[in-house]
């Protein structure tokens, strides 16, 4: 609830500066006025801040081996055990355990919306979304490739990649007042 208080007055406070029959000044000063101001830009740090911790927890783990199936640092990684298992320790959520899944359960975005922490989607096996990793930022992404390899840091500019670039998405960070209903 509180979560859709604040992406409603975000939203509000965005079409009130885009319209020019309003002065900016009076959405700015309603939310103030209501306090909402300072919440939205503690929502705004703390998105950065998990994802942040996110990009960070996942540079951990280079050089942790690919292991098809893998989910653990102890058996190693397939690239949707990878993503699955940084979102549940960096920010305790739970992804769905295949890449295409992971696809359809998160906010397709434009490439060029990519932040820290966004998953990027390549098509590896002749299939839409058979590959994922996580953006890490400066057009790279961490993720862990195929069998005889660890978890690294790849350009998504090389050929290999950039052929195969099937899409960016974006997770759903809810807090967890949001999960129970509050």
């Amino acid at each position: 609830m509180r979560l859709t208080l604040l992406a409603t007055c975000l939203l509000l406070a965005a079409t009130a500066h885009a319209a020019p029959d309003q002065p900016a000044g009076d959405m700015d000063k309603f939310l103030a006025d209501k306090g909402l101001l300072n919440k939205i830009d503690q929502v705004r740090q703390s998105v950065g801040n998990k994802t942040s911790e996110l990009v960070v927890n996942a540079m951990g783990f280079l050089g942790v081996p690919y292991k098809r199936g893998g989910n653990t640092v102890e058996t190693g990684f397939d690239c949707s055990g990878f993503v699955r298992a940084i979102y549940e320790q960096s920010v305790g959520l739970l992804l769905p355990r295949r890449a295409e899944q992971q696809a359809a359960a998160t906010q397709n975005i434009d490439k060029n919306d990519l932040q820290p922490g966004d998953l990027v989607f390549f098509n590896t096996l002749k299939r839409a979304f058979s590959h994922v990793g996580i953006y890490v930022g400066d057009g790279k992404f961490i993720h862990s490739p195929k069998p005889g390899a660890e978890v690294r840091v790849e350009s998504m500019g090389v050929a290999y990649w950039a052929r195969r670039f099937d899409g960016a998405r974006r997770v759903p960070v809810t807090s967890p007042a949001d999960n129970n209903g509050e």
